[in-house]
């Protein structure tokens, strides 16, 4: 029996993914009695997310993620994260054993129909591409600052940091470091994504109406690109988007 649910469960996430022409892997399970598969969401804060999801006899386990391990002003992100998680559906923000920042959730195969897949991973998205840049303000803020001033110094482009640019002290021009702290509004830190604008709070969805990917683009905020070797003087490389290991959630 739980054979045949696990590969029943399976087969729907198969097709749901499929049908949507989304991009993702599955993996063999090695003997075990388990499913995997890899999704790419679209995003636009971040590049993509990738989503885990982990097909068992107990139902669905879902898991992203989401933003490295803070450098600084640690309670302020676990305080904004657990108040975020109030208005999350189907998943929760929560750390792995290195301190990484992910979304998991785990599920009923009962529960799992193409338009619980579609909400589950559309608030999946909402979630991990939408709350990257506040995550970066509130525990990033020093590395965002040297970063900017560091660019300013060489005339570099500032174009991925310009999501940033209410938190330098004036126009920014002289790249000296801003006082300011980060602004959030009061739905417990969470932007104000285009889903939520779409329609009011409860949930994201996956897709439009004509059943595609409703986000998508390349990224317009975040610090996502490592550094070269050879510039002498620069900030330590800024990769918020990347894992600080290779840990992962346990069980």
């Amino acid at each position: 029996m739980t054979s045949q649910i696990t590969s029943e469960l399976g087969s729907t996430i198969d097709q749901f993914l499929t049908q949507r022409e989304m991009t993702f892997s599955r993996k063999d399970s090695g003997g075990k009695d388990a499913d995997y598969f890899v999704v790419d969401l679209p995003g636009e804060k971040k590049l993509k997310t990738t989503v885990l999801l982990t097909v068992a006899p107990h139902g669905l386990r879902i898991e992203a993620f989401v933003c490295r391990k803070p450098d600084e002003n640690h309670e302020g992100v676990y305080r904004w994260m657990l108040k975020r998680n109030r208005r999350l559906y189907g998943v929760a923000y929560t750390l792995d054993n290195s301190g990484d920042i992910y979304l998991v959730g785990r599920h009923s195969a009962e529960s799992i129909t193409d338009a619980e897949l579609d909400r589950l991973l559309g608030q999946v998205l909402e979630a991990a591409d939408g709350d990257f840049n506040v995550l970066l303000e509130i525990g990033f803020i020093t590395s965002i600052r040297r970063e900017w001033a560091w660019r300013v110094s060489r005339g570099e482009s500032l174009n991925n940091l310009k999501a940033f640019e209410h938190l330098i002290d004036g126009d920014g021009s002289d790249g000296a470091p801003g006082r300011s702290v980060p602004s959030h509004n009061g739905n417990g830190g969470a932007p104000r994504s285009h889903g939520e604008r779409a329609r009011g709070e409860g949930g994201a969805h996956l897709s439009g109406g004509d059943g595609t990917p409703s986000a998508g683009g390349a990224p317009i905020g975040g610090v996502e690109k490592g550094r070269e070797e050879g510039d002498n003087g620069r900030p330590q490389a800024f990769d918020a988007a990347t894992p600080s290991s290779d840990v992962g959630l346990d069980d």
